[in-house]
Order: C-alpha cells, then structure tokens, then sequence
C-alpha cells in the first residue's frame, strides 16, 4: 500500500485468496486508539469491584459490546474493501474520531447508565460506515446486494439507539437488549443470500489475534500501575510479589492458550463459523480487559471479602477458557481437550472460594498456575499427535 495513497481507487471486494494479506498501519492505528474505550471500561469495572458493587458488572457488559461491535463492523469491512486510497482514510479517520468520542462517554455510562455520549460517538462512526458500504455498493455491482442490506440495516437500528435515549427506567434496559439483538442479527440478514462479502480469512484471523495482544497489554498495563500504586502507598511485601508473580503466568499462559490454535483454515468452511468466531470474540476480548481489572483489584487491595476479591480473577478467566477453548474445538475439531478444559475451570472456582483460607495473593498464584498447567497439557498432547502423525 502507498504510504502517501491515491485520492480514489476504484472500491471492489479484494481477493479473499490474496497472498501476504496483513494488517495496514490505519487498522493498527484503529486498533490502538479504540483501546482507550477499552481501558476506560476496565478502570471503571476496577472500580466498581474494589467498592464492593457487583452491579457494574452489567454496565461493563453494557459498555463493552459497545466497544466491540464497532471495532468488529470496521474489522470485517476492512478485510473486504480496503482500497487506502484517500477517501477510505478519512472515513476511517472519522470513525476512530467517533471512537475516541465513545471512549470519552465511557465514565457517564457506568457512573450514571447515560449513554448518551457513547451514542453520539455510534452516530459519528455509522455515518462514516454507512457511506463506505454505500460507496462499495455504487462501484462494487457483485457485492451491491449485500453492501445496501449492510447500509439499511445499520441505518435503521442506529435511529433504534437514537430513540432509546428517550426511553426512561427499565424500558431503556429492554431496548437495549433488542437493539443488541438487532445488531447481531443486521451481518446474518446481509450475507445471507447471493454473493457474500469478500472478506478474507488470514487476515481476519490476524486482526482478532493483534487485537487480542493489544487487551492483554492493556491488562499488563493496569495491573503493573496497581502493583506500582500499592508499592508506592505500603512499600514492597510477599503478598504483593506473590500477587505480580501469579498475574504474569497467568497473563502469559492466557497469550498462549490463545494463539497455540490457528483459526484461518476453519474460517473458510461456512458462514455459521464465521459468525461464531466473530462473535464469541465479545466473550474473549471482555474477560482479559476483566482479568486485568481483576488483578488491579487484587494488587490495589479492597475491602470485601477474599473469595469476593479472588473472584474478580477467577471468573473472567474461566469465561475466557471456556469460551474460547470451546471456540478452537469447534473450529479444529480436537484441538481441545474439554475434559482436562472443565476440570481446570471447576479447580479455579473452588481455588477462588478457598481464598479466605489461602488467602488471595496465593490463590492467583495458583490459578495463573492452573492455567499454565492446562497450556502445558496442551502443548504436550499436541506434540505427541504431530510425532505420530
């Protein structure tokens, strides 16, 4: 791609077989300012936990399929149509300025469920997505059908989340769990029938893959400034170094459990698994910013009770096992061993459970243990399946 680029190329689906497909320096630079939002929500489920409210929990759920659903819409989009040319870099600058806006909203929502703010920063980025498929729709007549149900479906649930904010109390609960559905089901209704969008799986796999490194930096960004915060107030102890140490395995064994699998082929066999990758993809990528909330928790110190704090770990971390270790044995059938996988998950809780007797920094070593036991397994297992084969 031309660092400079072209003021308009042509936009038509690119090569889904295209060879050394990779991420451009303007996804990069979208991956990284969207991370705000994302640390953003981690800060305020940090919060929310060290006080003691398990509510904030469903305003982290809230907030981060916000987060999440406008990274995956430019992702998949990107992968099928990026010309960089001129054009595309502004639309695509616009919805970064929209992220930046959603991220900045981040706060009022959990602090007072007013996603007003994270709604004008949507309405920023659909104007500029709506224009991309529009323009994709004009000059790509293979893709036309699918680019306008793209365009009109966004359309039509971004008025949806425009009219919500006028909804008072509980209704606006309920309208956000239809206008989540809404969304989720706008892609399954556009690629539907006729020719689908041509985006391509080496690439798709990378762009979850770095954005997935990118959380687990944020996670080893908030829980190294708790660690230094909690030095800072009470100097230097074993409860701590025992703390950091158990975080760190439990980080790296996360960065390997998740990219021992490769997903590209798999991605190539039918829609249903494409649209299970993307979407489980929520589950994965809201559990590790919360593994890293957890661990700032933890480090920083709280006033509930153990089990409660070790929790604040525990849980995301079997969300993510579970999730995307069932994920990979749905995409490679035998990849994952699910009996090793729920016996590790069942260890974990009962370790989090038994942290008022353990107390809490040496139930994190043992769970970031639990979880780099169950890598080594894997690693092992895979390693006797190759030498056989």
């Amino acid at each position: 791609m031309s660092v400079v680029g072209v003021w308009v190329r042509r936009m038509q689906g690119r090569d889904p077989g295209e060879q050394h497909r990779a991420s451009t320096p303007l996804e990069l630079l979208f991956d990284l300012c969207f991370v705000v939002a994302v640390a953003q929500a981690s800060g305020q489920l940090h919060h929310g936990l060290a006080e003691g409210h398990p509510s904030v929990i469903l305003g982290y759920a809230m907030v981060f399929f916000a987060i999440w659903w406008a990274w995956m819409n430019f992702t998949w989009f990107a992968s099928a149509y990026d010309t960089d040319d001129v054009l595309y870099r502004l639309l695509t600058l616009v919805q970064i300025a929209g992220g930046l806006v959603l991220a900045a909203g981040v706060p009022r929502a959990f602090e007072h469920y007013d996603f007003t703010v994270i709604t004008i920063g949507y309405v920023v980025m659909r104007v500029a997505l709506v224009a991309q498929w529009l323009r994709a729709a004009r000059q790509d007549p293979a893709g036309r059908a699918a680019a306008l149900r793209y365009a009109v479906g966004i359309v039509v649930v971004q008025i949806g989340w425009l009219l919500r904010l006028l909804l008072p109390g509980d209704a606006a609960y309920v309208g956000f769990a239809v206008l989540v559905v809404a969304e989720l089901a706008v892609p399954v209704w556009a690629e539907a029938r006729g020719r689908r969008t041509s985006w391509h799986p080496g690439h798709i796999n990378e762009r979850y893959g770095l954005f997935t490194l990118i959380v687990l930096g944020e996670c080893v960004s908030a829980s190294t400034l708790a660690v230094q915060g909690a030095t800072t107030r009470h100097g230097l102890s074993t409860g701590l170094l025992v703390t950091a140490a158990g975080g760190l395995v439990l980080l790296f064994a996360m960065w390997w459990s998740y990219f021992k699998h490769e997903a590209t082929a798999a991605l190539r066999v039918s829609q249903f698994t494409n649209m299970l990758w993307g979407y489980a993809h929520y589950v994965i990528f809201a559990a590790v910013a919360a593994v890293g909330a957890g661990l700032s928790v933890v480090a920083a110190g709280s006033d509930i009770p153990p089990a409660a704090t070790a929790a604040t770990v525990a849980v995301p971390v079997v969300g993510y096992l579970l999730v995307s270790g069932l994920l990979h044995a749905r995409m490679r059938p035998g990849s994952v061993q699910l009996i090793p996988l729920l016996v590790a998950a069942a260890l974990i809780l009962l370790t989090a459970g038994g942290a008022g007797v353990l107390g809490v920094p040496a139930a994190i070593l043992v769970i970031g243990l639990l979880v780099a036991a169950l890598v080594g397994l894997g690693v092992v297992t895979a390693n006797r399946t190759a030498t056989r084969t």
